[in-house]
């Protein structure tokens, strides 16, 4: 994903959002909008077409971080690059809050086409087709636009959020680690599929956009690799994560950030045996949130309750 520290402008701030945009948006940008000038009269329209490009995938961002925030996830952040736009959700680690935490981004798009739909048939029935050709391009472009994100973003190919709601569905029944594994391998013919279509066409946008979406199918199967060796670690009772229900391993796989050594957190119940240093909260391995020991010990009962 693009980096919120290299060069990124901050825009606004929306229902507690961050939204940002990358900086060389601006050169893709320049470069679009001056070779699509023989679409429209006005190079005016150029520049409306592609900025409304944007806000359809800036809509369907919050999209995924609004439904993120509803069931309980962190989404704080979004960032508006060249290759489209990535919101950065955190839902908590559950198939039905990540399903509906994805699935909200195309279900905006959906939304969008009836409003689409009902402009051009308005702007047909007065005539602006000769009247008006310019806006009538413009509408025309945007309603192909936004199926063409649609369809393109329900590809199964993973991190798009087709491959990302199929992994949610297998979550279900494969659990964790084996649903990731399994779409990255759908993720990786997929990508295959799309360098060969971006070389038979001769389109490099396209091209970049494979190898960034290959770049994370990689960083998938690492991921995937770690969830499968954290599911086989013994675990220890008495303390669950009030967030993901999750039993924390047997080790010392707590590092003390005064001492640097490795402890069992819930052997020396937050306290580092090493300096002594006593910590306010644990952090679970599974989903990465922060918990207090009594809120570990307690979610125990309430979970065997």
């Amino acid at each position: 994903m693009p980096s919120l520290k290299n060069g990124s402008l901050r825009l606004f701030r929306f229902a507690g959002i961050d939204v940002f945009l990358h900086w060389a948006w601006f050169l893709v940008a320049a470069f679009e909008i001056s070779n699509r000038t023989r679409n429209y009269s006005s190079p005016v329209w150029n520049v409306l077409e592609y900025l409304t490009l944007f806000l359809i995938v800036m809509v369907h961002e919050f999209g995924h971080a609004l439904a993120c925030r509803q069931v309980g996830g962190i989404a704080d952040r979004i960032m508006l690059w060249p290759l489209g736009g990535v919101a950065y959700v955190d839902p908590p680690p559950r198939p039905g809050a990540t399903l509906w935490s994805i699935a909200a981004g195309p279900l905006v798009n959906v939304a969008l086409i009836p409003i689409l739909k009902l402009i051009g048939i308005s702007s047909r029935s007065l005539g602006w087709a000769a009247t008006m050709p310019d806006a009538y391009a413009f509408l025309s472009a945007i309603w192909f636009m936004n199926w063409g994100l649609l369809i393109f973003n329900l590809l199964p190919i993973y991190p798009l959020d087709g491959g990302q709601i199929l992994r949610s569905l297998l979550w279900f029944v494969l659990g964790r680690a084996r649903s990731l594994l399994a779409v990255i391998v759908v993720g990786f013919a997929g990508v295959a599929a799309l360098i060969g279509v971006a070389v038979w066409l001769r389109m490099p946008w396209f091209g970049i956009l494979s190898v960034y979406i290959l770049m994370n199918c990689w960083r998938g199967l690492q991921q995937a690799r770690a969830l499968l060796k954290l599911a086989k670690l013994p675990r220890r009772d008495g303390f669950a994560c009030p967030t993901c229900n999750t039993a924390p391993a047997v080790g010392a796989y707590w590092v003390c950030n005064s001492c640097n050594q490795p402890f069992d957190t819930f052997q020396s119940l937050a306290a580092c045996p090493n300096c002594s240093k006593r910590f306010s909260g644990t952090r679970c391995m599974d989903c990465g949130r922060l918990h207090s020991m009594e809120e570990w010990a307690s979610h125990s009962l309430v979970a065997r309750a």
